[in-house]
């Protein structure tokens, strides 16, 4: 049996780095047997950074349209998981009148590393996917064939 939301919403600030990839790695886990959606509190083009190291996994996240919390077209969720502060303070409100469940996973921006080298920028977008993959198997687990 399954333990999963009917439909979550991954948030951050510009929805151009850290939710899109929560978002697409949770339907990389877990197909569309839950709704994923992201936005973020403003929006921003994707990051070449984060589709470069989606695409490391296998995840194609370079069609991804930014959107904010006012883009959303269904705003009923079972489940909002913020990733930065002021995605929380906006899901709150958003959520103020409706029975959802918020989370805040603190997560590192790694757009705000600054290094004249690639490489290290690489390993902070790195850090972030790898951190967001753990964080989503844990609180929603894959399950085996044999589980059903």
């Amino acid at each position: 049996m399954s333990d999963l939301p009917s439909a979550i919403l991954f948030s951050c600030t510009m929805n151009s780095v850290r939710s899109p990839m929560a978002e697409l790695i949770m339907k990389f886990l877990h197909g569309h047997r839950v709704y994923i959606d992201s936005a973020g509190v403003r929006s921003k083009d994707i990051d070449g950074f984060a589709i470069a190291v989606m695409d490391e996994i296998g995840i194609d996240l370079s069609r991804h349209h930014a959107k904010t919390f006012d883009d959303l077209e269904d705003d009923f969720f079972d489940v909002v998981i913020t990733l930065s502060p002021e995605a929380q303070h906006r899901a709150v409100e958003l959520t103020r009148v409706m029975a959802c469940e918020v989370e805040f996973w603190n997560t590192m921006d790694p757009s705000l590393v600054e290094s004249e080298d690639r490489e290290t920028v690489l390993d902070a977008y790195r850090q972030v996917r790898d951190q967001l993959m753990m964080k989503i198997k844990q609180r929603f687990p894959v399950q085996s064939a044999s589980d059903t």
